[in-house]
C-alpha cells in the first residue's frame, strides 16, 4: 500500500499545478479549434521537471522534446510567452512559428524530432568542457527515443569525450501507441552500462526525495565532466496527442492510479485548494491577456527575429 506523499513547498506545488492546468486548457483549446495542429501534454509527469529545476544552475542548457511544456514552464515560468506561441499571438517566445514542439530561447531548445536533441546536447556539453565552464547539458528523452540510432551515437561520443551531459529518460511505458515491452529489448540500465555511463533509476514522485537522490550526480557531472543517465519510471495520464489514445481502459486506469496528483490532493487538501486557486487565477489571467493580443504577422515576425542568429 502506498504511503501518503510528503508535503512539498508551496512554490513547487504551484509550478506542478500551473503546468497541469495549462495542459488541460490546451486540450480544451485543441478540441474547440483555438489551437491548430498537434499538441502533446505531460499530464502525470509534471513533477519531474519541477524536481530537477532546483538541481539546475542558471547557465545549464536544457534540451526538451515533443512533450515539453512542463520542462519549459518549470524552467522559466513563462505562461504567457508559451501560450502566445501556441495561439500565434504577439509576445510569443518564438514569434508563433515554433508551435507546441519547437521552442528556443537562450539556454533552452525543444524539438519534435525523436533523438535529435541528444547529439546537440553532446555538442553543447563538449563546448562547456572545452571552455572550462562548470555547467551541464540536460537532455530529456522518452523510452521510445531509444529506437533512434542517433541516441547511441551520441552516448558513445559523450562517454568517449567525457562531457557534462545529463540524460533524463521519462519512461512512461508507451511510445506513442506502442508499449515499451513491444519495442525495447533489454533495459535502459544495461544500455548505460554498455557505454560505461553512470545510471540511476527513480520510481517515486516525491520531489524532495528525487532531489536528494540526484543532487550529487548533477554536481559530479558538472565538476568532473562526466555523462549521467537518470531513468524516471512515470505515467502518461493523458493521450499521446490531442485524443489518440490506443491504451485499453485498464491501462489508462492504471496510469491514473499511479498519478501523483490525486494522492497528493487527498493527503494535503488545504494546501492543494489554496495553491489550486492561485494557479487557476494565474492561468486565467494569462489566457485573458494573451487572447487580447494581436496575431503575429509575417513582417513583424521577421523583424522581431532578425537578430536571433547573432
Amino acid at each position: 500500500m502506498r504511503s501518503d506523499p510528503s508535503a512539498v513547498a508551496d512554490d513547487d506545488l504551484l509550478s506542478m499545478l500551473l503546468t497541469r492546468r495549462f495542459e488541460e486548457e490546451l486540450l480544451r483549446m485543441a478540441a474547440t479549434g483555438d489551437i491548430r495542429g498537434t499538441t502533446h501534454t505531460c499530464l502525470g509527469q509534471e513533477y519531474i521537471p519541477v524536481a530537477l529545476e532546483r538541481l539546475l544552475h542558471p547557465d545549464d542548457f536544457v534540451l526538451s522534446h515533443h512533450r515539453g511544456h512542463g520542462h519549459y514552464l518549470a524552467r522559466f515560468g513563462d505562461v504567457t510567452g508559451l501560450l502566445a506561441e501556441l495561439l500565434g499571438r504577439q509576445g510569443a517566445v518564438c514569434g508563433g512559428v515554433g508551435g507546441s514542439q519547437h521552442i528556443h530561447r537562450p539556454g533552452y531548445l525543444s524539438t519534435g524530432v525523436q533523438g535529435e536533441s541528444l547529439p546537440i546536447a553532446v555538442g553543447i556539453a563538449l563546448h562547456f568542457k572545452r571552455r572550462a565552464l562548470e555547467r551541464c547539458a540536460v537532455a530529456y528523452i522518452g523510452d521510445g527515443t531509444w529506437g533512434e540510432g542517433a541516441v547511441y551515437e551520441a552516448l558513445n561520443m559523450a562517454a568517449l569525450w567525457s562531457v557534462p551531459l545529463v540524460v533524463v529518460v521519462e519512461n512512461n511505458g508507451i511510445a506513442q501507441t506502442t508499449p515499451t515491452s513491444a519495442h525495447m529489448a533489454g533495459s535502459i540500465a544495461a544500455r548505460a552500462a554498455a557505454f560505461g555511463i553512470a545510471y540511476q533509476r527513480i520510481e517515486g514522485t516525491d520531489i524532495d526525495e528525487i532531489r536528494a537522490d540526484l543532487r550529487m550526480d548533477f554536481n559530479e557531472s558538472r565538476k568532473s565532466s562526466k555523462p549521467f543517465i537518470v531513468e524516471f519510471v512515470t505515467h502518461r495520464v493523458g493521450p499521446h496527442s490531442k485524443g489518440d489514445d490506443a491504451r485499453t481502459a485498464q491501462q489508462i486506469r492504471e496510469a491514473e492510479l499511479a498519478d501523483w496528483y490525486p494522492a497528493y490532493a487527498f493527503a494535503h487538501q488545504a494546501q492543494t485548494r489554496e495553491i489550486e486557486s492561485i494557479a487557476r487565477k494565474q492561468l486565467d489571467d494569462a489566457i485573458e491577456e494573451v487572447r487580447r493580443r494581436p496575431l503575429v504577422s509575417a513582417p513583424r515576425l521577421a523583424a522581431e527575429h532578425a537578430g536571433d542568429g547573432e
